[in-house]
């Protein structure tokens, strides 16, 4: 699917076509981006906002653009909804430090799943640890699903926010966040989705989804790196004080007393990245070309056939088998005695000299990894310029790998 608009993917590594599986940790990037990104640095590199200057004015104007644009791609109600972070990483740490300044108290219950990752894990285990709160986390079923009726039980009136991945980074599944926030709706407790893995691979309703808040990187959507998006309803944000001080932020200050801006600047410290909103715009505008639907199902296509063609050699354990994945697949393989796992590592540095890319370890969820009794799996995670033919290579790759490993 309009590989050639990728030219990385023209790259050879130990003279062997590049094959590239690693598309959850980030994705390539397409010639509109590339040209998008040159484009706003020689024609209209200027601080944005605070200049009277044509450049200034310019940056400006696209800067808030690319801002409406998110809110279209995501469905939000409002562009004042749609605050620019750094990452994924960065909007919850933002979203855990303000909701949990102004929330969250001693003997308060945050919820997260046993299959996050660690940067949907952490922010909230530091805020507990601030506040004197506790952290709580939804078990899996025997599926690898989660466990929506323990969720139910677990909900009192010490519950303060819900935050769990729409899309698993290790499984590839996904997550029936629709019921978690109408579960937690009817107590009146918001939840915050982590999209980092969907917002990729198939369409966003903010709205539909009635979430309260949404963050993903634009980085793995085919955008610029350093980049992140926090989707919040407005009431929500209008409540909640800024987690960083100075620069746009900032409305009038004195020695005595300081006022904050309004929606979404209160929310966004310091020089914007305006030559990357200009990219992930292109980047949307790419996506949406092709058709996010369109995307999804091809992907998903991809991957059910790469777990056929993996279950087919003798002793690979595919995790969450049988369920649809939306990009990623995790796996292991049994060495011939059966009596343990070879090491993700050793497979990923065979695949690698032979020209495939793909992760191994334990992916920034060791919960999960150790919920799975493993140290790591190998995982492959495709994007929209994957092929059957790529999954073809790495599967030849994987075969002659553990012939060597054997």
């Amino acid at each position: 699917m309009r590989r050639s608009d990728f030219p990385i993917l023209n790259e050879q590594v130990y003279s062997r076509p590049l094959v590239y599986l690693d598309n959850a940790a980030t994705t390539q990037k397409p010639q509109e981006v590339l040209d998008a990104l040159t484009y706003a640095y020689t024609h209209f590199n200027a601080n944005i906002h605070r200049g009277v200057h044509r450049l200034s004015q310019i940056a400006t104007e696209q800067h808030e653009a690319a801002r409406a644009r998110v809110a279209t791609f995501l469905h939000a109600a409002s562009a004042k909804e749609i605050i620019f972070t750094k990452g994924t990483t960065d909007s919850i740490n933002m979203l855990a430090f303000s909701f949990g300044e102004a929330y969250v108290h001693e003997g308060d219950e945050i919820i997260v799943s046993q299959m996050e990752h660690h940067s949907n894990i952490v922010p909230w285990q530091m805020l507990c640890e601030r506040k004197k709160a506790k952290l709580r986390v939804i078990p899996l079923k025997d599926d690898l699903t989660l466990d929506l009726a323990a969720l139910q039980t677990m909900l009192n009136n010490h519950t303060r926010i819900i935050s769990v991945a729409h899309v698993s980074n290790v499984l590839g599944i996904r997550n029936d966040v629709e019921k978690v926030i109408e579960l937690a709706h009817k107590q009146h407790i918001p939840v915050c989705v982590d999209g980092a893995q969907s917002a990729p691979h198939l369409p966003i309703d903010v709205q539909a989804m009635d979430c309260d808040f949404y963050v993903c990187s634009a980085h793995k959507m085919y955008g610029p790196t350093g980049l992140g998006i926090l989707y919040g309803k407005e009431q929500w944000l209008n409540q909640l004080p800024p987690a960083e001080g100075g620069g746009e932020m900032i409305e009038h200050v004195r020695f005595e007393h300081t006022t904050y801006n309004t929606l979404p600047y209160k929310f966004e410290a310091g020089t914007p990245d305006f030559i990357g909103t200009y990219g992930l715009s292109a980047a949307l505008d790419y996506m949406s070309s092709i058709g996010v639907e369109q995307i999804m199902q091809h992907e998903l296509q991809l991957t059910q056939y790469a777990e056929q063609q993996l279950r087919t050699i003798p002793n690979v354990i595919v995790y969450a088998p049988n369920q649809p994945k939306y990009g990623a697949i995790s796996f292991n393989v049994h060495a011939a005695d059966k009596e343990h796992i070879i090491h993700p590592f050793d497979i990923g540095t065979l695949l690698d000299h032979q020209g495939v890319a793909v992760r191994t370890g334990h992916h920034c969820a060791e919960p999960l990894i150790d919920y799975l009794l493993v140290s790591g799996t190998v995982r492959v995670s495709f994007g929209l310029y994957n092929e059957k033919e790529d999954v073809d290579a790495m599967i030849a790759a994987l075969k002659k790998a553990l012939m060597m490993l054997a």
